[in-house]
């Protein structure tokens, strides 16, 4: 008898437009003559191109339902794939922004959602976090869709997510009972630098550096009182991090300890709201790299419930499941591989039924 096969699903995948003009297609008439930024127009390129070169074909890598499809579920052994397109970043124009983020919502839908009758395309309402009201109006509209089952905000922001200007935002989906994923978004018209001392010189340090900004927006959800008042609220980290998260929850925990008078709301160690509000997706690229250390690794950071796995398709760094449990035990490989993400968005019962 075969051994049975292994759940997986697939938590950070980049859809892509066909060509940069076919956002305009779902775009209001006052919008669609308006200059916005390409999906690639970034300060920091990747040596060798940000996408993997077997993936170009007629449009951009990733734009291609069927072949993504194969890529994923055929070839990949994923049951569920959850899609986070890209929008054009923090435009200065926040309405623009705005309307922006319906257009890519309306296209997921058309193109990738709603033609997927085998069901393992689940999609993410991308709002604009500068616009908490129609950031709000954007989650009332499409939280009702069964398979949306996330909202989602660029990394880039001009102000840490704890800070109160958000919080209609994230009430809004804590009450639809949709987590807030995180992710680093291309295509920025307005930006600031990547790093906390300025900008990188090379791609190298963007890409070691930019992730690292998702601690100061969960230390300030934290701290801000954030998910003390929303207990449904959960964030996902999407583009990594989660390896040195450990060091710099420990030194909050330290400056929580001896100011607590400060933040009375928070009721308890800052690293004791982890495992009710916060994931990750995790790749090959965070922690050791020899897999003799990683379930090792695991134990001592004490992250095998908060890491989901995603491959970041079609990104240069696309890493396969196997790649990233690479080493770890049986109980570590399930969490990290489906069940985590099972949990968190809702798909538990269904997963042993999806579509081989």
């Amino acid at each position: 008898m075969s051994e049975p096969r292994e759940r997986i699903i697939d938590a950070s995948v980049q859809p892509h437009f066909r060509y940069n003009a076919e956002i305009r297609r779902y775009l209001a008439a006052p919008h669609k003559l308006r200059s916005i930024p390409d999906v690639e127009q970034q300060w920091y390129q990747a040596p060798g191109g940000d996408y993997r070169q077997d993936l170009y074909g007629e449009g951009y890598p990733g734009s291609d339902p069927q072949t993504v499809a194969r890529h994923l579920f055929d070839e990949g052994g994923a049951d569920y794939a959850v899609l986070n397109p890209l929008t054009r970043g923090n435009i200065a124009d926040y309405l623009l922004n705005s309307r922006i983020c319906a257009a890519v919502n309306d296209w997921l839908l058309d193109r990738w959602i709603e033609p997927d009758i085998t069901g393992r395309f689940l999609g993410t309402i991308r709002v604009n976090p500068e616009d908490a009201r129609g950031a709000v109006a954007e989650i009332e509209r499409l939280a009702g869709h069964p398979r949306m089952v996330q909202v989602g905000v660029p990394m880039q922001s001009r102000e840490p997510y704890g800070k109160p200007m958000f919080e209609p935002i994230w009430e809004a989906a804590a009450a639809h009972g949709l987590p807030v994923a995180v992710h680093i978004n291309g295509g920025n018209g307005v930006d600031h630098a990547p790093t906390f001392a300025g900008h990188a010189a090379t791609y190298p340090g963007y890409a070691a550096f930019m992730p690292l900004n998702s601690f100061v927006h969960l230390a300030t959800l934290i701290v801000e009182g954030m998910f003390g008042r929303h207990p449904g609220l959960r964030f996902v980290f999407a583009d990594g991090g989660s390896d040195i998260l450990t060091p710099l929850m420990w030194r909050l925990d330290t400056f929580w300890m001896s100011m607590r008078d400060q933040t009375p709301w928070v009721d308890r160690y800052p690293s004791e709201y982890l495992p009710d509000h916060v994931r990750y997706c995790t790749s090959a690229l965070d922690g050791p790299t020899d897999e003799r250390d990683a379930e090792r690794w695991l134990k001592l950071t004490d992250k095998a419930d908060l890491l989901m796995y995603g491959s970041h398709y079609p990104h240069w760094s696309t890493s396969g499941p196997r790649s990233v449990v690479a080493g770890l035990t049986d109980t570590q490989r399930e969490k990290v591989l489906w069940r985590n993400a099972s949990d968190l968005y809702g798909v538990g019962a269904q997963i042993g039924e999806a579509v081989r």
